[in-house]
């Protein structure tokens, strides 16, 4: 198990790694001077320069790109030098210093993902603590209800092979794969918050915290993450069906399945000890692979309902150019693609002893 973890955490290091040189070397060779992008209209020679000098812009690229590994590193080094970019200013570091050499301290702090271009010094982190929170409640209540549903539906349409039933979930799963999510979203918040806003009381926008009438206090407000929780749902719940179909009908085909009919076992007993465990690694492989595409942002619909989640703050940060926002936010979802991927090793091993951790 040791040796499992570390190997795993090995290449996960290895696959952040090829991510930061990729994002970094991508963004830096984009037309536009950074320090520019920050001070917009109100740039002028003399505050371009010292914010490049802030920033280290004003060094050569591979020297950029040393500060940047080392900003991220959670053990890294830095100058006793005031006007060096490295040196540990307060308010820009969180680090304890472990020992000093020459005029190089070398500190253990959190991963420094820089400021924000357009929010006035406003870190990074905080942009983010602030937005995935928001986009993990809603990937988490799409992904439920696609997991139920589907697994429901899918395990009816086994049941009921070629029938009419059957043919009704498939048509209607297929159905939900073709459709884009932006054309879904539309669709449902015209027709649920506006067409039938008076029985449904369901707003066209909104996020998961809403100032009061009086804007002076947050509140949670439920009843927002309804629509784009269901149609973030829509395409991961077609997947579910069709894979919880196929699986099951391949199951019920297996010898160890004939052999508990034989035994007198009611089919419910069948289907619940049995075939659903051995039925589900299609379906957690998929359910995975979604579930870390809704972390990384659900662009369309977060920025359709006016959800403040990490999607609809990609998309702002791309239109202003707020580059440390983006590369942020591509960090993000890569670690969460890597950790989300180590736990669905883990999972395989509970749903089917015969895979092994090595």
């Amino acid at each position: 198990m040791i040796s499992y973890f570390l190997n795993k955490t090995f290449y996960a290091l290895l696959t952040l790694f090829g991510v930061v040189t990729v994002i970094f070397f991508l963004f830096n060779v984009l037309p536009g001077d950074p320090a520019q992008m920050m001070l917009g209209q109100n740039e002028n020679s003399e505050q371009l320069a010292i914010v490049k000098a802030k920033y280290g812009f004003d060094k050569p690229v591979s020297a950029q790109y040393f500060y940047y590994l080392n900003d991220l590193s959670p053990i890294s080094f830095h100058s006793n030098t005031e006007t060096d970019y490295t040196y540990l200013r307060e308010g820009k570091y969180s680090a304890i210093s472990l020992f000093t050499i020459g005029n190089t301290t070398t500190a253990l702090k959190f991963p420094y993902l820089r400021e924000s271009f357009t929010k006035q010094g406003k870190k990074v982190s905080h942009v983010l603590a602030e937005t995935l929170p928001n986009t993990f409640v809603l990937a988490v209540s799409a992904i439920t209800i696609a997991l139920f549903l589907g697994m429901l539906l899918g395990v009816l349409s086994a049941l009921q092979k070629d029938t009419v039933i059957d043919k009704t979930i498939q048509i209607l799963s297929t159905l939900g794969m073709s459709v884009p999510s932006f054309f879904s979203a539309i669709l449902f918040a015209w027709l649920f918050g506006f067409v039938l806003h008076n029985y449904t009381n369901l707003e066209m926008t909104g996020s998961l915290y809403e100032l009061d009438d009086f804007g002076e206090a947050m509140h949670i407000q439920w009843k927002n993450l309804l629509l784009p929780a269901i149609v973030l749902g829509i395409r991961p719940l077609a997947v579910v069906i069709q894979l919880m179909r196929n699986s099951l009908l391949e199951v019920f085909n297996q010898d160890y399945i004939r052999t508990a009919r034989a035994k007198g076992l009611s089919e419910f007993q069948i289907i619940k000890k049995h075939a659903i465990k051995n039925a589900l690694n299609p379906v957690v492989t998929a359910v995975s692979g979604w579930f870390a595409s809704m972390l990384a942002g659900a662009v369309f619909v977060e920025y359709i309902f006016g959800w403040n989640g990490l999607g609809k703050e990609i998309v702002n940060a791309l239109n202003t150019l707020d580059l440390p926002v983006i590369m942020g936010s591509v960090l993000i979802i890569a670690l969460l693609f890597v950790i989300i991927n180590i736990f669905v090793d883990i999972i395989y091993t509970w749903l089917d002893p015969k895979v092994k951790l090595e």
